[in-house]
């Protein structure tokens, strides 16, 4: 079987349910680590509208919707001592979760586009908080 392409948002990429699933299995996941659940337990206020917000986007990115509202880079640049590391082990929980998942096209879009948005948020972070420090990537794993 040949790998996938990288697609454009598309309906037909995968379903409403599946990015659903997607959403609620990955933070079942994250919440329970040990690296990652007490950002989240600590930041997070409000699971049920934190579900709905992720759903829509990425439903936005996978499927084109427009249901998101938001602006996660401010989000993230505001909580204190992110490292490379936590961005890492949440691409690895994320790859994790997708790899359960019966699309393979989902799979691998979902997974190109969490690495691409890891890295955005990694390289935001550090120019926000360190400016005098050289900015270290985030490994492709």
């Amino acid at each position: 079987m040949s790998q996938p392409e990288f697609s454009a948002p598309h309906p037909d990429l995968c379903t409403e349910e599946e990015i659903s699933w997607l959403v609620h299995a990955f933070y079942a996941r994250a919440r329970k680590d040990p690296l990652l659940g007490p950002i989240f337990e600590g930041h997070v206020t409000d699971w049920d509208a934190h579900f709905v917000q992720m759903i829509n986007f990425w439903s936005m990115k996978l499927r084109g919707t427009s249901r998101f509202r938001g602006a996660p880079m401010p989000k993230h640049v505001a909580l204190p001592g992110l490292t490379s590391e936590l961005f890492e082990r949440w691409l690895q929980l994320f790859r994790q979760t997708t790899s359960e998942m019966e699309n393979p096209v989902l799979q691998f879009n979902a997974d190109t586009l969490a690495l691409h948005i890891g890295g955005r948020l990694w390289l935001r972070y550090q120019m926000e908080r360190y400016p005098d420090k050289q900015l270290v990537d985030l490994y492709e794993a």
